[in-house]
């Protein structure tokens, strides 16, 4: 009976992951185009291209290796490939997350300043949980870094969210982008990690 009921709950939180993976996959198929650098698909980003592409490249990696990381059964099967991911992806947010702040305070700031702290915030909280998951895997912490690494899975995710959100028919009828992206920029991940929160400490005594 509790094989069983372990079979069903890998087989669910594979699924999750598995969902998690196409929509990121989704996602980063509408971000290829500026890897063909072509100003017209960059736009307004031009001047800021290549703090753009380490961005994204950087963004889409953890996006695409997070999965991988929470799978139990590749974790167990490949230890020396999870570890190597890990530290793929850890680098990875280090020179996305630097690059947003960058052009937070370059290109952002000149929509908007709140735009540009909604940027900032976000950068920040990206590189301190991808840190506290490193830390707690050089200190052989090994519940606080799983626990660390899903925190910092959400708030890569939240790049998606925003996406997603930010272009609903509902909220572009709340305004134009400067009014509407700094609060759906702040709500993309501070909700997330908060619901993510609850349920990690939910059963802890």
């Amino acid at each position: 009976m509790k094989a069983t009921l372990k079979n069903k709950k890998s087989i669910f939180w594979f699924g999750i992951l598995l969902l998690l993976f196409l929509i990121a996959l989704n996602f980063i198929t509408d971000e290829l185009k500026y890897f063909g650098f072509d100003e017209t698909d960059f736009g307004r980003y031009w001047d800021v291209k290549w703090w753009l592409i380490g961005h994204l490249a950087g963004g889409i990696a953890a996006l695409i290796l997070g999965p991988f990381q929470f799978w139990s059964e590749f974790r167990n099967k490949y230890l020396k490939l999870h570890r190597l991911f890990g530290k793929i992806y850890l680098i990875a947010i280090l020179i996305a997350s630097l690059s947003s702040v960058y052009m937070a305070w370059t290109h952002a700031i000149k929509i908007h300043w709140t735009w540009a702290v909604a940027l900032q915030a976000l950068g920040f909280a990206w590189l301190c949980t991808a840190f506290m998951a490193y830390r707690a895997i050089r200190k052989r912490k090994i519940q606080q870094h799983k626990e660390w690494m899903i925190r910092s899975y959400v708030v890569t995710f939240a790049f998606v969210a925003f996406r997603w959100l930010v272009d609903l028919p509902f909220v572009i009828e709340l305004g134009n982008f400067v009014e509407r992206a700094p609060t759906v920029g702040w709500v993309s991940w501070v909700i997330p990690l908060f619901i993510t929160e609850i349920i990690l400490q939910w059963n802890k005594k």
